[in-house]
């Protein structure tokens, strides 16, 4: 099994004719993501020809949907035209949206974020500023190496696309269901929770891995609702035990004030829950596979 992306989904690339859409597009072909066809409407009608598929370049998200029956969007736009971007997958009511640019304005994302609220969640948003979502095996949306993990039975929900990675790689002999990189800017659509419920509920994920980092209170919100609602395993690693305090570190979302949004803290608090809580990727990775093994 899988969550929010399996080997059915058909998926567009809005952006596909610019340069890191192009290049990305030829990677999740070559992992074998069902793409249909991409969006730019300066380009309507044309044709592209990526790994030897032709695509037709679509005017609008609607008119692609239409056309090809694609339910999910991965966004390569740049950031000064995300927002509009964003809107119109939203407007044109396509199931997921992940959004990969980074440097997008929070006010701008902000935006985005309440409009789909506004319009009835009908599309799951996934970053922005994200490496996407991989089900092993099956589809791959976004920029996440296909080659470093197989399918299998962990869930893994991260902040990080490195540590994203790394986690895949540490844990590949046992593999995934779904890996979500659901990004570290200050507002983002789907959040840990989202995944955790997503994972708790896929009958064939049997344990999960979050893996949060300094800065707000996201992963203090996950602590209070592992011990609420998931009954499955959960090991936990939280980025940034080294950065100094009042530092904006790596992601626009990880600043870090006093005591607030510390890593100690965020340890504690997923500890509290039950999470077990590794010092280092490395480390969080043992846990898990003494839970698999358990």
């Amino acid at each position: 099994m899988a969550i929010f992306l399996n080997e059915n989904s058909k998926v567009i690339v809005q952006g596909i004719t610019g340069s890191e859409g192009t290049k990305h597009t030829a990677r999740m072909l070559r992992s074998g993501t069902n793409i249909v066809g991409g969006v730019n409407a300066r380009k309507a009608g044309q044709t592209v020809e990526i790994e030897g598929k032709q695509l037709t370049v679509f005017g609008s998200v609607k008119e692609a949907m239409e056309e090809t029956g694609a339910d999910v969007s991965v966004v390569f736009v740049p950031p000064k035209f995300a927002k509009d971007a964003v809107i119109e997958a939203i407007d044109a009511e396509i199931g997921l949206a992940v959004v990969i640019t980074e440097g997008i304005p929070v006010h701008d994302s902000a935006y985005f974020w309440a409009h789909a609220n506004a319009t009835g969640n009908k599309t799951r948003i996934i970053g922005p500023n994200c490496p996407g979502i991989i089900s092993p095996g099956k589809s791959n949306a976004g920029i996440i190496p296909a080659d470093i993990t197989g399918a299998g039975k962990i869930g893994l929900v991260s902040k990080s696309g490195t540590l994203t990675y790394q986690m895949m790689h540490e844990l590949r002999d046992i593999g995934f269901s779904s890996c979500v990189g659901i990004g570290g800017d200050p507002i983002i659509g789907t959040t840990h929770i989202d995944a955790l419920q997503a994972f708790q509920d896929d009958p064939e994920t049997e344990a999960i891995v979050m893996i949060g980092e300094i800065g707000g209170d996201a992963e203090e919100r996950a602590a209070d609702y592992i011990k609420a609602n998931i009954t499955k395993p959960v090991v936990g690693y939280v980025a940034g035990f080294t950065a100094p305090e009042g530092k904006t570190m790596g992601h626009a979302g990880a600043i870090v004030s006093g005591s607030s949004g510390t890593a100690a803290a965020k340890k504690e608090a997923l500890e509290a829950a039950g999470v077990k809580v590794g010092k280092t990727p490395s480390e969080t990775a043992k846990l898990m596979r003494e839970i698999i093994k358990g």
